[in-house]
């Protein structure tokens, strides 16, 4: 074969890895949009960055390959980078996640909110009949955080002119869905949605973060005493403002920090046994709170 031809060869194949890596980066973008919420998680793309590296050493046998391969992984890199700012910018808070069923309530639909993350996403999937039978919404979305939940707040509370809100948010923030945050920080964004709350006549209840051991999605992070030392934070500024205060957390721990097991499907997400806790819970309170309307 020429050199010629063989440089051609070389320059199709190049072409076509180039194409491959993308297109095999538009595909790890889909995987890793997913779980535990809506764009939150990119954990799933992160763990198939050594897949792709392994790529570019397998190919990559010579300096001329190496060089043109780079060139590759720029432009994979471009891609990607340039994907993730488009999704996020899309709507980072998933202002829209609720936006058809808000506009088709009546008044009377919206005394209670419940606003949180995948735990009250699926206490409305788990015991409908809750929500159902109730004057109560479900304004949960699996994956948030607390800054996701501030944006839509407005949308998803304060538009609704609900009686109370019952807000149930931070274990998503220590589980750094969305990058690494200070407890105090997570405490700020719950006490700023409870002071929205407060200034449009809505009586606020704050829940403590419900007890877990470890993230199965992201390990190590040490959820089984940050989550008390938030909930420290919240029950403090919670009597200092003169706001209820609802702890599920010593109703639900196994002792260790950990949810019961009878409560829990996977250490963090809750069963039928442990929404029963909380029913329980939650529904004595509103009953005073209501009540004093």
């Amino acid at each position: 074969m020429s050199r010629r031809r063989q440089q051609l060869n070389e320059g199709v194949f190049d072409l076509t890895s180039c194409g491959f890596l993308i297109h095999l980066s538009e595909f790890y973008l889909v995987v890793g949009s997913h779980e535990p919420g809506p764009t939150e998680n990119l954990g799933s793309f992160i763990a198939a960055t050594p897949t792709l590296l392994l790529y570019l050493v397998q190919y990559s046998s010579t300096k001329r390959k190496m060089f043109r391969t780079l060139l590759c992984l720029a432009a994979l890199m471009a891609v990607i980078t340039g994907s993730l700012s488009t999704a996020h910018a899309q709507d980072w808070g998933n202002l829209f996640f609720y936006a058809a069923k808000n506009d088709s309530l009546s008044s009377q639909e919206a005394r209670v909110v419940f606003m949180g993350d995948s735990i009250t996403q699926g206490w409305s999937q788990t015991m409908p009949e809750f929500f159902t039978s109730n004057p109560y919404l479900d304004r949960g979305i699996s994956g948030q955080v607390t800054a996701q939940m501030l944006v839509r707040f407005r949308a998803d509370v304060l538009n609704l002119d609900p009686e109370a809100v019952v807000i149930l948010a931070g274990t998503n923030d220590i589980a750094e869905n969305q990058g690494p945050i200070g407890l105090e920080d997570i405490a700020g964004n719950i006490q700023s949605m409870a002071e929205l709350a407060h200034a449009h006549g809505i009586r606020v209840i704050i829940c403590s973060v419900l007890p877990a051991a470890e993230y199965s999605w992201r390990p190590g992070l040490g959820p089984d005493y940050k989550i008390p030392a938030l909930n420290s934070l919240l029950k403090s500024y919670a009597e200092s403002a003169g706001f209820d205060y609802l702890d599920y957390f010593s109703a639900m721990t196994d002792g260790e920090n950990g949810l019961i097991a009878e409560y829990t499907s996977d250490g963090v997400h809750v069963t039928l046994a442990g929404y029963d806790v909380m029913v329980t819970l939650v529904q004595d309170m509103l009953d005073t709170v209501l009540e004093n309307e």
